[in-house]
């Protein structure tokens, strides 16, 4: 495994029943293997809007960019008042060339 980057921006959290509200994210790439990238990181969000969401299934997060990345919570919503959480992604990330070092 080999670190690649960090991926930070805003987007969209959504589900196939909709947009669910906007968000920040900062992820870590990684290379697993020649051409499986993965991502973990953090996904910022209202705390309200994040604590009624975190239970659920089928995930995308849409970057600003438009690029779909299907996520899955992992551990459960941080301690700074609900409003963090850790995502972790495995399709629809950039190629290892593209992650800012």
């Amino acid at each position: 495994m080999r670190f690649l980057g960090k991926l930070r921006g805003g987007g969209m959290l959504t589900t196939v029943d909709g947009t669910i509200g906007p968000v920040q994210y900062d992820l870590d790439g990684y290379l697993m293997r020649p051409g499986a990238v993965v991502a973990s990181g953090e996904l910022h969000m209202a705390s309200g809007t994040l604590e009624t969401t975190v239970d659920r299934q089928g995930f995308r997060l849409i970057t600003a960019e438009g690029r779909s990345l299907p996520s899955r919570f992992t551990g459960k919503l941080s301690d700074r008042q609900g409003q963090f959480a850790h995502i972790d992604i495995s399709e629809g990330l950039p190629s290892e060339n593209e992650w800012r070092r």
